[in-house]
């Protein structure tokens, strides 16, 4: 059996942004939570030395690069370092390109980025993805007012991942943790309570998810941080917070990202 990681280091390579690969990579890690990707782009990638410096970066830090290149002598660039440098490496586009161009028997247009014209809709992702980067964990609260959606939920209720999700599907979120001894922004009780989703979590569920974390920071899973009792008053004063908020309430236990995201996307939708 292989050995059991906390966290997967995944470089997403691309000769464009990289917008595809990482939504490939955050798909698929949502199916081994608690696990966690440290994803590192390496967008407009135009060469070989560029390739070179992130497979030799990947061998040191054994992590799996996943890339996009729509450039035909970048893939094999890339395949070659891959093998030369024992990396495993994954072609998300290069084996469907080629498939399409023998199946319709033209040559693709070898243009990276294609999929992101630069038209209106584009540009509200890109600022909702600013948006929610910007106000993430309520570090600026003015950003409340502002969001489309508010999420609020104790620490690791998937608050940030849930955000970035959102984001790409042009939603500007802010959201906000929820601890007892932290005083809710005012901001919070000013919304229509349509806009503000609530996350919670199962006792035992949070609780493994949290020694986890420590355990990827190298701390002690014993750490009140962790401990039954402190999860217990922490969902019990978010449940109280809640309430006051009269917002709707999503049990995230057993949900993948993209699942919670599909039922807030269609909460939000109905007038």
């Amino acid at each position: 059996m292989a050995n059991v990681h906390s966290e997967v280091i995944v470089y997403v390579v691309s000769d464009a942004a990289g917008d595809t690969g990482e939504l490939v990579v955050r798909a698929a890690i949502a199916q081994f939570h608690p696990i966690n990707a440290d994803i590192r782009r390496a967008p407009f990638i135009t060469d070989e030395a560029g390739l070179l410096r992130i497979a030799q970066q990947a061998k040191q830090s054994d992590a799996i690069v996943l890339y996009t290149l729509v450039i035909p002598h970048l893939r094999d660039s890339m395949r070659r370092l891959s093998e030369s440098n024992e990396i495993v490496a994954i072609d998300l586009l290069g084996s469907f390109i080629e498939t399409l161009e023998m199946r319709t028997g033209r040559k693709s247009r070898q243009e990276p980025g294609l999929n992101h014209v630069l038209d209106a809709d584009y540009f509200r992702k890109v600022e909702a993805v600013e948006f929610a980067v910007k106000y993430d964990d309520a570090r600026d609260t003015s950003g409340v007012l502002k969001a489309d959606i508010v999420l609020v939920g104790v620490s690791r209720t998937s608050k940030t991942p849930l955000s970035m999700y959102l984001a790409h599907q042009k939603y500007k979120v802010a959201n906000v943790p929820l601890v007892p001894e932290i005083k809710p922004p005012d901001e919070l009780f000013k919304l229509p309570k349509r806009k503000v989703i609530g996350l919670t979590i199962g006792v035992p569920y949070l609780n493994t998810i949290r020694k986890e974390r420590l355990k990827a920071l190298g701390l002690p899973n014993n750490a009140s941080y962790a401990t039954t009792d402190r999860i217990e008053k922490e969902l019990q004063y978010a449940d109280t917070i809640m309430r006051k908020l009269d917002c709707v309430v999503i049990d995230v236990s057993h949900r993948a990202v993209e699942e919670t995201a599909s039922l807030i996307m269609e909460y939000v939708k109905v007038p």
